[in-house]
């Protein structure tokens, strides 16, 4: 029987830590501090509930992303697919904010949107090339 050895390649184990850092830098002041830090980024409105559940959601994929560090292929796959889900998500949610002018601040939501865009794309990139696998 031949052992298939699955290589993780480093770069994607350090693009995981380096997602880890920004989730937690975010989740942060969205979860104690939600009011001050979107209004200091511009947003009219404030619901501290949708911005805590946000944080929620930042601290679980991002404490996800340290924790599984030095685990196997599979597991990246896993982690790759909800983070494809999540990215498109908010890339669809950011665009229809956009569109809708919500909270009237172009800038921020664009900023936002790119991010999205970024870690959406590198994500399916990655993706792809684990598939192989």
């Amino acid at each position: 029987m031949d052992i298939v050895i699955k290589e993780l390649p480093q770069a994607l184990r350090n693009w995981f830590f380096v997602h880890f850092i920004i989730d937690i830098i975010f989740a942060i002041p969205l979860m104690f501090i939600p009011v001050l830090f979107l209004g200091s980024l511009g947003w009219q409105v404030v619901d501290p509930i949708a911005a805590r559940l946000v944080a929620a959601a930042l601290f679980g994929i991002g404490l996800e992303s340290l924790l599984c560090y030095k685990a196997p292929v599979e597991t990246y796959k896993g982690m790759l697919n909800l983070k494809i889900i999540w990215s498109t998500g908010a890339v669809a949610g950011l665009i229809i904010s956009i569109l809708q002018d919500d909270q009237g601040r172009l800038f921020v939501l664009s900023l936002l949107l790119v991010v999205f865009l970024f870690f959406n794309g590198l994500w399916i990139f990655w993706r792809i090339r684990l598939a192989k696998l």
